[in-house]
């Protein structure tokens, strides 16, 4: 079961890092941990959600508390519904991008605060691995409850005009499927729009370019304007430009300022620390305030709260709003992205020309190392970069991010993976190159053997 408890959730291959009854001894300590009286729980549509279903739901009636069961949904139709509803805790079934194998628990307190490994899973873990289970004389009670139809009333404040838009998007077999088409309704082209535990056509993480081939092609062939593709619990979307070509997902920040900076809305909004100088530079000439913080939900959701950030996004794929609740939501950052590329196209404009009007900068994007001296390695690249020039600016609250004059670079450790993870950006791609062959001569004596995976 510790194999299982990562930095932002609980995930791993069901029935190899994790099992039923650990299930069950997480849903009995849980309310106890948020001190809730009743749990809300929602489920994706992998094989195994029915399974770890029921034992969290005994689990927790064992314990005394209640269980709200929202049945198949979105993962941030969950975090919504926390917030929206009053439960002082939720929990949502799912392993997000991971292949068919994998499940998980992302867990989430009052507010829809996200609780990773730092803010209450370390101790929900001890409790689970050492505790008694000393069932309540009177159990808790199951019950269903739906909001669909709340949730989709929510969205649709946010639904642009999309006429004359060519889109494809592809579900990937997952919970995007649940409601796009009340969203952008049946002019769109859709793809592996049939929720299939098994994700048939294809993995559904985004991020690796083999499973987003088919959404390349659709858009292509048919001509569309625009093509999304969202992973499988619908927590993050990505997109592809009319050319058929990906569009690396923090660039999209940038696009989603047009958004607030068209209302008159101005304040603050939050990066990661692996989001691109260009990204940082339009929306601060936005007049917006832009602040960097550590990758992962876990901790963007409660730095946007921190600083009452209007909205933010990650390398990743995943974008925060206040009006979410300071949470992620695919569907409503699909929503807004579509307005603002509309706005484009009316002015005669395709994807492909919005998006260069925000790049400025060129850039590897983030290539993952198998290394297991992570921490050494992470020193050299430092000690090595540094030496031959001095930083104009250094972060050190995710691995490192270290600026110079013409690039900078950032280095972490995965969180959830044996990787170390580099990208670096540079205003010529000769210089970005250069930078690029000395960072794999300075990794290469720590990787493991076939060490470099993108």
């Amino acid at each position: 079961m510790r194999k299982a408890f990562k930095a932002y959730d609980i995930r791993g291959v069901y029935n190899r890092d994790f099992n039923g009854d650990d299930v069950y001894k997480i849903g009995f300590f849980l309310p106890g941990l948020l001190n809730a009286e009743t749990v809300l729980i929602g489920y994706d549509v992998r094989t195994s959600s029915p399974e770890i279903l029921e034992f969290l739901c005994k689990g927790i009636t064992d314990s005394g508390a209640d269980v709200h069961v929202a049945g198949a949904c979105t993962t941030p139709m969950i975090y919504w519904a926390t917030a929206k509803y009053g439960y002082e805790a939720s929990v949502m079934i799912t392993a997000s991008h991971n292949p068919a194998s994998y499940n998980g628990l992302k867990i989430s307190a009052a507010n829809a605060l996200p609780v990773g490994f730092d803010t209450g899973l370390s101790e929900l873990l001890e409790m689970a691995e050492a505790s008694e289970i000393v069932p309540a004389d009177i159990p808790g009670i199951y019950s269903d409850f739906d909001f669909k139809n709340d949730y989709l009333i929510f969205l649709k404040k946010y639904q642009p005009d999309v006429s004359g838009l060519k889109i494809a998007v592809d579900c990937s077999n997952g919970m995007g499927s649940l409601l796009i088409r009340e969203l952008l309704g049946d002019s769109p082209i859709y793809l592996f729009d049939t929720p299939d535990g098994n994700f048939p056509n294809h993995d559904p993480n985004p991020l690796e370019e083999k499973n987003v081939a088919d959404l390349k092609d659709a858009v292509i062939k048919n001509g569309c304007d625009i093509g999304l593709i969202f992973d499988g619990d619908a927590d993050r979307v990505m997109f592809v430009d009319e050319k058929g070509n990906f569009i690396q997902p923090d660039l999209m920040i940038a696009v989603l300022s047009g958004y607030f900076a068209d209302k008159g809305l101005k304040g603050a909004a939050l990066q990661d620390i692996r989001t691109s100088k260009s990204v940082t530079e339009f929306i601060e000439e936005k007049g917006f305030t832009m602040h960097m913080w550590r990758v992962g939900r876990a901790y963007a959701a409660l730095k946007l709260r921190e600083i009452n950030g209007l909205f933010g996004g990650e390398l990743a794929g995943h974008y925060y709003f206040r009006d979410f609740y300071f949470s992620d939501s695919a569907y409503l950052a699909a929503l807004l992205i579509l307005g603002e590329v509309k706005k484009f196209h009316d002015k005669g404009k395709s994807v492909s020309q919005m998006i260069s009007e925000i790049t400025k900068y060129y850039g590897t994007g983030e290539m993952n190392f198998h290394i297991d001296r992570k921490v050494e390695a992470m020193q050299v690249l430092k000690l090595g970069f540094t030496k031959a020039e001095l930083p104009l600016a250094f972060y050190d609250f995710d691995g490192y991010r270290i600026e110079f004059k013409h690039w900078w670079f950032n280095v972490r450790p995965s969180n959830t993976e044996p990787y170390l993870r580099f990208l670096a950006e540079a205003d010529s791609p000769a210089l970005l190159e250069s930078i690029r062959m000395q960072a794999l001569n300075l990794l290469e004596p720590f990787m493991v053997e076939g060490g470099e995976h993108h």
